[in-house]
């Protein structure tokens, strides 16, 4: 069985992959992950990852955008920067930006108002976003309610809530990205019968490493350090709860993020599997 996989989110400027950057790359592709959307949360990382995906052309991409727990240190000059990388062929979505009320690195309304901002930049660039909402599900979905005639596309990353909140995100007809998280036997079991009410082209995968190694992984890194490689682990899981097999989901889910990040052109030469 050969699969070719997205992972829609990579964190690897992390420091966790200093050491072993590029292999970590090689390994992934190695275990059918051929394409990766790396993630930036603020100018300086979206700046890095932007080098990453060049060095790694063919296999990854990346985003460009000021995560919720940094919005307190933007500024125009910032938004401006910002807005000269959405013009460079790698970066495919604005992002990470978005709401967290859990953690309230920065205020309340000081996130609010760099998330809107960068609503305003990427329906300017017409790129997708890609999201990040912890315990604000109200007041994300209300912000993104008046934006939503003008964007084009947009995800909610890394999706952990409840299903009051994912049927909120569908009625919003927001993509929805989910994790190890539903490897996860302690706190991920109410994902389980909420993956058969996603529609198939609204559902994608991600690993959000270096964090949230699958649980359900039978040999574990020793450094419990997540990576692109075990995709396959968020994949089986959702197989499993659906009743597809891995390679429906495997097809659908690549299918479903060539499309959401305007990929499928790019990958013409890449997709292999696809329609197979």
């Amino acid at each position: 069985m050969t699969l070719q996989l997205v992972d829609i989110g990579v964190n690897l400027s992390d420091k966790a992959f200093d050491k072993d950057r590029d292999e970590v790359v090689s390994r992934a592709v190695e275990h059918g992950v051929t394409t990766m959307i790396l993630t930036g949360t603020s100018l300086a990382e979206s700046q890095e990852v932007l080098g990453l995906a060049r060095t790694h052309a063919g296999h990854c991409f990346c985003t460009a955008g000021i995560h919720p727990h940094g919005a307190k240190d933007a500024n125009v000059q910032a938004f401006n920067e910002l807005k000269t990388l959405f013009n460079e062929p790698e970066v495919v979505a604005v992002g990470e930006t978005g709401l967290d009320f859990n953690r309230d690195f920065s205020p309340r309304p000081v996130q609010e108002k760099v998330f809107e901002r960068q609503l305003e930049l990427a329906i300017e660039s017409r790129l997708p976003l890609f999201c990040h909402e912890r315990d604000a599900s109200e007041r994300f979905a209300e912000i993104i309610r008046s934006y939503r005639d003008q964007i084009n596309k947009l995800v909610v990353h890394c999706f952990t809530a409840d299903k009051k909140a994912l049927y909120r995100y569908l009625d919003l007809d927001c993509h929805i990205g989910i994790t190890g998280w539903i490897c996860d036997e302690r706190r991920g079991t109410h994902l389980h019968p909420l993956m058969k009410d996603i529609p198939a082209n609204r559902l994608m995968v991600e690993t959000d490493s270096p964090w949230l190694l699958p649980r359900s992984l039978v040999k574990k890194p020793k450094n419990r350090r997540n990576e692109p490689a075990f995709l396959l682990e968020v994949v089986q899981m959702i197989a499993t709860h659906t009743g597809q097999s891995l390679e429906q989901v495997g097809r659908q889910t690549r299918k479903t993020s060539l499309e959401f990040f305007n990929l499928t052109a790019r990958h013409h030469d890449l997709q292999g599997q696809d329609g197979q």
